[in-house]
């Protein structure tokens, strides 16, 4: 659960959009190097997020601290760094691959390598410049259109607007270090029917579902309420 409010605070700058993405262009035959290379990074892309936030992983958390000769108090914060690093270059790799292939979509590396590379997106600083390629590779069926809704509720919930889909989780520093962070679902839009759009949106699991596998509380919440919660910051 850390990493729903680390995460958020590492990421919040927002960039300038760029010039026109495109979708790769479907092939007679997958590209083997690619896939292989997505593959890959995908895994470095979620192995220290799990080493922090999974209990199971321990096994895992030791011997990244020992691969990586990480300080015994530091743990958790020799993780973070080296997860900060591994999404850099990832992203740099990602940036050239759309600039050569377009969006490494179903039809260029297949499933569900084709998720590798929002993934990567998704835990950057660059959701503004690349989310209409995510939303035209979701549109053109290379992507889950899930992943589409996921990246636009984290971008709307940046911009300080309520999200769609209700996937997004979010935190404020308590300024009372003796009390826990209180995390909660961040406001969406016509909560009356985000399940509609859910299911439309092909989650298998309601808003109140999604939030108790995050293990938050759901609550129904406003923009104004969340501005006056203990630790807001615009």
């Amino acid at each position: 659960m850390k990493y729903l409010f680390l995460s958020l605070l590492l990421w919040l700058i927002a960039s300038a959009p760029a010039g026109a993405q495109r979708i790769a262009k479907p092939s007679a035959r997958l590209n083997p190097p690619l896939k292989q290379e997505l593959d890959s990074m995908y895994v470095q892309d979620q192995i220290f997020r799990e080493a922090l936030i999974d209990p199971a992983k321990t096994k895992q958390r030791d011997s990244l601290a020992q691969r990586y000769q990480l300080p015994a108090n530091n743990v958790q914060g020799g993780l973070m760094s080296r997860m900060i690093r591994t999404d850099s270059s990832n992203l740099q790799r990602v940036r050239a691959i759309i600039k050569r292939f377009g969006y490494p979509g179903k039809s260029l590396v297949g499933t569900p390598t084709n998720e590798a590379a929002f993934y990567v997106i998704q835990h950057s600083s660059r959701i503004p410049e690349y989310l209409p390629l995510i939303k035209q590779a979701a549109e053109q069926g290379e992507l889950p259109f899930r992943l589409y809704a996921m990246m636009l509720d984290r971008q709307l919930m940046y911009a300080g607007q309520p999200q769609v889909y209700g996937t997004q989780g979010r935190s404020f520093p308590n300024p009372n270090p003796t009390e826990k962070q209180q995390y909660f679902i961040w406001p969406i839009a016509d909560p009356a029917h985000v399940n509609e759009r859910r299911r439309q949106a092909g989650f298998d699991q309601t808003v109140e579902e999604n939030a108790a596998r995050l293990n938050i509380p759901y609550q129904v919440l406003t923009i104004e309420e969340v501005e006056k919660m203990p630790g807001y910051k615009k």
